[in-house]
């Protein structure tokens, strides 16, 4: 069990999901952003693409994740203004806000462009996380999906 009562992913299945966010991890690398997975030992300090491994045996969604962190200077300056109470005219805050948008967007064309299975995620307490669900080689030929993402050859 994990610390929210949901029952743990055998090692097995969490191998699978740790070698598929890796996989993330390079491809985002190779595409020139900073990326990491968000076990790594310095990951709470940094910004860039954090890459997260749901621990749960069933999830709800995609086995692997993918947010845009900004600089640590930025989110306390955002949370400050929310904290002065008079975050709507608070250009930090709708920076931050357009960012994660545009960000969560551009992960999802790279990883796309890159075989992935990916999406955004439909849950209002994780609105700019990147679900991704796997490469697209590893469907069945007739499961894939036949579109050509935008930019492609």
């Amino acid at each position: 069990m994990n610390e929210f009562g949901f029952r743990r992913a055998c090692d097995e299945v969490l191998a699978v999901r740790r070698e598929l966010a890796d996989q993330v991890v390079g491809a985002l690398r190779s595409a020139g952003l900073p990326a990491f997975r968000e076990d790594a030992p310095d990951g709470p300090d940094r910004a860039g693409a954090v890459v997260m491994v749901a621990p749960d045996a069933e999830t709800a969604s995609a086995a692997v994740a993918v947010s845009w962190r900004p600089d640590p200077s930025t989110v306390q300056a955002a949370m400050d203004a929310f904290l002065a109470g008079d975050p709507g005219d608070a250009p930090v805050v709708r920076r931050l806000g357009t960012t994660s948008t545009h960000m969560q967007g551009a992960l999802i064309g790279l990883l796309l462009s890159e075989g992935f299975l990916a999406t955004w995620e439909n849950d209002a307490m994780n609105p700019s996380h990147v679900l991704v669900f796997g490469r697209t080689s590893d469907l069945p030929p007739a499961l894939r999906p036949t579109f050509v993402p935008p930019g492609s050859p």
